[in-house]
């Protein structure tokens, strides 16, 4: 009699930040252990919640959350490593943990490296300003404006949620600090009225100096150099000037990991994955792309921006699309929208700014100590839901059917 010997299905996870952590805790949830080898790939053994890195930069501790207590009992297998290479073509994943490298096969990978900052090009960023795109730079920040003495001034670059949030914070932890920020629009030009007036009252009240419409060209260790715009008598103008600085916080954005470009998938100008409504890869069924790795469309044909509020619900889609394409149902989508934008303005203001599905503000906003009390209960459900991964999923798993991984795949399309 000749016997059938029966393979575990290989699922990779690269990058463990909110999308990748939630997409491997939802895969244990939904597949049988027997079926499936989930392996959870990530350079730190604990998870970092990007969320609330302004405010590690200005000395407050967050709570650790070991990525080993996390998945304890899961199923899923971490591998602390950091991903040098993707091979789409032979299916496999290079890491190093720094004393050797490997190659890590897959039948189905999950791209969730996320994003970095982005220099946008301007000269002297690398060299001299600071981000909180992630912990290490957040603690370089900590440490640099621990050393800065009363008066001293801090610039923040960019006026984006991630600025303002930035800019609030160490004005309010360090009110004798001279913190300004440049922005490149208005200031909350993309805010309603009401949301608009209120951040510029939280503004004006921690003593922020805003240079609205004006683009930073170059950084130097004590200096922003601008370009300043102005309408006047229907003339744009733009004049040229200097803002001290002992400190600048670039905030303009985020840049995705290189990885995927350097690969045979299908990428964006941006290097952002282009994947379908169940978060596939348009040129690679066998990988999945979540996060601010994926160019994700959202209504109105637009593009999901980088941001927590896309990556978790994408998580959720492509975690679902894998168990039903492996177990031999049909994935089902979701639409994915917005409701609002959630932004701390310091520990005891907020702003929540209500949205239409495609991001643009409603009249409608919430504002106070009432908003930063919801901002507040969103970043600690982001964080519960990370770290209690096969939490309120149903207990009911389904077996992998017995084809080979890519027929099963290719059948279930």
């Amino acid at each position: 009699m000749q016997v059938t010997q029966v393979t575990q299905h290989r699922i990779i996870v690269i990058g463990a930040g909110y999308s990748g952590a939630i997409a491997a805790g939802r895969l244990a949830r939904r597949l049988r252990r027997q079926d499936v080898a989930i392996t959870l790939v990530n350079a730190e053994p604990d998870f970092v919640e990007r969320v609330r890195l302004h405010q590690l930069a200005v000395g407050q501790e967050l709570r650790p959350r070991p990525f080993s207590e996390m998945f304890a009992g899961t199923g899923v297998r971490l591998r602390l490593a950091r991903v040098t290479a993707v091979d789409v073509d032979r299916r496999t994943v290079t890491v190093t943990d720094g004393q050797s490298t490997e190659e890590l096969p897959y039948d189905t990978l999950v791209y969730a490296l996320g994003s970095a900052w982005n220099t946008q090009g301007v000269p002297g960023t690398a060299e001299h300003a600071h981000d909180i795109a992630g912990r290490p730079g957040a603690l370089r920040l900590r440490e640099r404006l621990t050393g800065l003495a009363a008066g001293q001034p801090v610039v923040v670059v960019g006026g984006g949620l991630t600025g303002l949030e930035a800019a609030t914070e160490i004005a309010e932890a360090r009110p004798d600090l001279d913190v300004a920020l440049a922005a490149r629009g208005g200031l909350g030009d993309w805010l309603s009225p009401k949301g608009a007036r209120h951040l510029r009252k939280v503004v004006d009240r921690l003593g922020i100096t805003v240079h609205e419409h004006t683009a930073v060209t170059a950084i130097e260790a004590d200096r922003v150099t601008t370009a300043v715009t102005a309408i006047e008598a229907d003339r744009v103008t733009t004049a040229a000037s200097t803002i001290p600085a002992a400190v600048t916080v670039w905030t303009t954005g985020f840049a995705v990991h290189p990885i995927a470009q350097a690969t045979a998938l299908k990428t964006d100008t941006t290097g952002r994955i282009e994947v379908d409504g169940t978060m596939r890869s348009l040129s690679h069924p066998d990988v999945y792309a979540i996060g601010d790795a994926a160019r994700v469309m959202g209504p109105g044909d637009k593009p999901l921006r980088m941001s927590c509020a896309s990556g978790v619900p994408t998580a959720w889609q492509a975690a679902d699309s894998i168990a039903s394409r492996l177990t031999g149902t049909k994935p089902t989508t979701v639409p994915l929208r917005y409701f609002n934008q959630c932004i701390s303005l310091g520990r005891r203001e907020g702003l929540i700014q209500y949205v239409t599905a495609d991001d643009r503000a409603r009249p409608a906003a919430l504002t106070g100590r009432t908003a930063a009390l919801y901002k507040e209960l969103v970043c600690k459900g982001a964080a519960w839901g990370v770290a209690n991964p096969t939490l309120g999923l149903p207990t009911r798993r389904h077996g992998v059917i017995t084809q080979k991984p890519a027929e099963a795949v290719a059948r279930a399309a």
